[in-house]
């Protein structure tokens, strides 16, 4: 792994890294709606765009585990570059994809090329940010990510999805990302063995933070797909429960920072235990406020800015706990974790609002949050000391 001389490189590594990752975010919340919109107009039905848009999760689950010894015997600098042509090359080729069978291995291609960029981006940043301030670095990278997402569905409000430039422009944006990971050059750490790829392993060392992926993905992923329809159940207009998702995408951008600090100062076992109980008193709260915009929208922010800090405060947590190649890997299984929260969450969230039509949404994701709680609550009780630094062995 590569050594930061001085704090102008660790900085300059940073900055990279988050750059890089920032431009790629632009580019993935663009592709989200646009191949929507595609397979839409072309008569594809909802239950089959939601299993091609799956594609991504499942490229994530199959390939995360094994990055780390990729990365080990290719390079990471190389195995990124690599990641970013092949996403530039799938991104534009959807645009030429005729039968809906093939948009499935694009799909997948596209999952993989993104499961290598967001796991090495994580684990660059986390390796290069310093052990007093690792929660504030995690902060910003959460916010940049944050607004790159918003960014990216802008475009298509200016070129039609129908047209060949929102795929060039998707296309680009990867293009554009070898840049500052050309130049970073010894910027970027390397992986000097091959790291354990037991998921289980590091499930065991480390759950507080490895689960909070799961449940970020899941509720993140569940309340925006579902929060306008809670909306419109309740009585609320098209827009205004349009207007819900904003919201809870407003908090995640301004509680991040905020959030790193204060886990940097404090012991982010209990700052998630914390943010879990916050997760499961907010969403239990939504059915008695649904009524009432001027309190349903409020709790929706506050809310949806604390839960979002999962994310920030476990992958903090990761780097703290872990060194080297043993890092890479916990970064790999806290991705495939996010995803795998991501295909369960909205499944979960659909059939609570089926049995108790709508505020099955919000107690299902209380019911998450207070088994994410429990597992936490046991862990901080019966675990070693948060200070101690966790190894985990390669079988």
């Amino acid at each position: 792994m590569s050594v930061f001389t001085d704090q102008r490189h660790r900085m300059l590594a940073i900055a990279t890294a988050i750059t890089c990752i920032t431009v790629v975010g632009i580019g993935l919340s663009l592709s989200v709606p646009l191949l929507s919109f595609v397979l839409e107009a072309r008569g594809v039905s909802g239950t089959m765009i939601g299993i091609n848009t799956a594609m991504s999760g499942v490229a994530t689950i199959m390939l995360a585990p094994f990055i780390p010894n990729i990365a080990a015997r290719m390079g990471t600098r190389r195995l990124l570059i690599s990641a970013l042509v092949l996403g530039a090359a799938v991104f534009i080729s959807f645009y030429y994809a005729g039968p809906f069978w093939l948009w499935f291995p694009l799909r997948f291609l596209f999952g993989v090329s993104l499961c290598v960029l967001f796991v090495l981006s994580e684990f660059w940043i986390n390796a290069a940010a310093p052990e007093g301030s690792r929660g504030l670095v995690m902060g910003i990278y959460a916010s940049c990510l944050s607004v790159g997402f918003a960014i990216g569905p802008t475009v298509l409000t200016i070129f039609p999805p129908t047209s060949m430039t929102p795929y060039v422009i998707g296309a680009v944006l990867f293009l554009l990302s070898i840049i500052p990971v050309a130049l970073a050059g010894q910027l970027m750490p390397s992986i000097d063995h091959t790291p354990s790829n037991q998921v289980l392993l590091y499930l065991a060392a480390a759950p507080s933070a490895v689960l909070a992926a799961f449940i970020f993905g899941a509720v993140e992923t569940g309340g925006m797909s579902f929060l306008p329809l809670y909306g419109l159940r309740n009585g609320y207009s098209e827009a205004s429960a349009a207007l819900l998702v904003s919201i809870l995408a407003l908090g995640n951008v301004l509680v991040q920072i905020p959030m790193g600090l204060i886990s940097d100062r404090v012991d982010r076992r209990k700052l998630l235990l914390t943010l879990g109980a916050v997760g499961f008193v907010g969403a239990a709260a939504m059915p008695f406020a649904a009524q009432h915009a001027f309190a349903l929208f409020p709790i929706v922010a506050i809310w949806g800015g604390l839960v979002a800090g999962l994310y920030t405060v476990g992958l903090a947590h990761l780097g703290a706990q872990f060194r080297g190649s043993q890092l890479a890997g916990a970064n790999a299984t806290f991705v495939m974790m996010y995803s795998l929260g991501l295909l369960a969450g909205p499944p979960a969230m659909g059939l609570g609002m089926d049995i108790w039509n709508p505020h099955g949404l919000p107690l299902t994701i209380a019911l998450l949050f207070l088994l994410y709680v429990v597992v936490v609550a046991w862990r901080i009780a019966t675990g070693r000391s948060a200070s101690q630094k966790v190894t985990v062995e390669n079988p």
